[in-house]
């Protein structure tokens, strides 16, 4: 009964901390105690899985449709912690002070979209402003804007393109979180954007 117990403990100890040589050993251990040395196979090949690579092969995708399409000085990627964001800057999808998709931008939409449609990822739409205050009927406020803008987004490429929806959300920042100064012309221009957010699995 006490040799039944010390198994039972050292895989319950195995289970707890998955290690792929510290796993080894303690199945080996086991195996002595139960009269097993029968070989474990194949753990130590698959506990730590290159997560990178489907990343890699993404960004590689989304780079490879910038440069067809010369899209470099409307669309630059960002991969971090949360994913890969796609900055779409707002001269390729609004016009200054609209949350109306433009006459070319259902086409970069659909571009993205074809790549976009194949990932089993949420994703993320957020809409940003520059520090340039809005008040008019349609918009009181940056605030407003980003959110139509991104609103506007989400929703050409759920009906238009066919994204999930349930993968798809929407928030919108204002003018609170810029890619650079507002103090440039340029600046303000970079911040005005739809951010797609491919989150992280």
């Amino acid at each position: 009964m006490i040799t039944l117990l010390l198994g039972l403990f050292i895989i319950l100890y195995a289970i707890s901390n998955i290690d792929a040589h510290k796993y080894q050993k303690v199945v080996a251990a086991a195996g002595d105690i139960f009269g097993s040395r029968k070989e474990v196979i194949g753990l130590n090949s698959n506990v730590t899985k290159n997560v990178s690579a489907p990343q890699v092969t993404l960004k590689s995708q989304l780079t490879q449709l910038i440069n067809k399409y010369n899209y470099n000085n409307s669309i630059r990627l960002e991969q971090n912690s949360r994913g890969i964001t796609i900055h779409i800057l707002d001269d390729i999808l609004f016009s200054s002070g609209s949350a109306n998709l433009t006459g070319g931008s259902p086409t970069v939409l659909s571009r993205l979209a074809q790549i976009l449609k194949e990932l089993p990822n949420d994703i993320r739409i957020e809409g940003h402003t520059d520090d340039v205050p809005i008040n008019t009927t349609e918009f009181p406020s940056n605030w407003h804007l980003s959110v139509a803008r991104a609103l506007n987004t989400a929703y050409y490429l759920i009906k238009n393109e066919g994204l999930n929806p349930e993968k798809i959300s929407i928030v919108g920042y204002s003018e609170y979180k810029p890619l650079a100064s507002n103090d440039t012309p340029d600046g303000r221009a970079t911040n005005r954007r739809v951010d797609i957010v491919i989150i992280n699995k």
